[in-house]
């Protein structure tokens, strides 16, 4: 089973995600994320983005994941609802992904939190369980 929560911290925000595998976690955070953003239920599957980041630890590669993903929001203004992550462990880690969605539109996506910055505090990849925890700067 997979999914995540939004979870409230002080003056942030954030989501756990969990799923069948690590890869599934990783897409569920983006799911994650950008429903904070705005709504993913409603996002079609047009344009099509690749992500390839590489770390040395789960943490920051979870965090590489979702920067670029905020980051492709904020200047392309492309919002995504779907992704597909393959994460490879060779050495070093080698994330391969691919997000799909469509130009945002405010007022068929709606206006949620704004996310300044994906954030290390408090980030947690628990590989036995497959979830993970991360914290946005809004």
């Amino acid at each position: 089973m997979s999914g995540f929560e939004i979870i409230e911290h002080t003056a942030d925000v954030g989501i756990r995600a969990w799923g069948d595998s690590i890869d599934e976690a990783f897409e569920n955070a983006a799911v994650g994320m950008f429903s904070i953003i705005g709504d993913v239920s409603r996002v079609k599957s047009i344009g099509e983005l690749e992500v390839r980041v590489e770390n040395e630890e789960f943490e920051g590669l979870l965090v590489d994941w979702l920067s670029e993903l905020l980051y492709t929001f904020d200047t392309d203004k492309l919002f995504l609802g779907k992704f597909g992550v393959k994460i490879e462990r060779n050495g070093v880690l080698r994330l391969t992904g691919r997000a799909y969605g469509e130009r945002y539109d405010p007022e068929k996506h709606g206006m949620g939190t704004e996310i300044k910055a994906v954030t290390y505090h408090m980030v947690e990849v628990n590989l036995e369980r497959n979830e993970i925890k991360v914290l946005f700067d809004i």
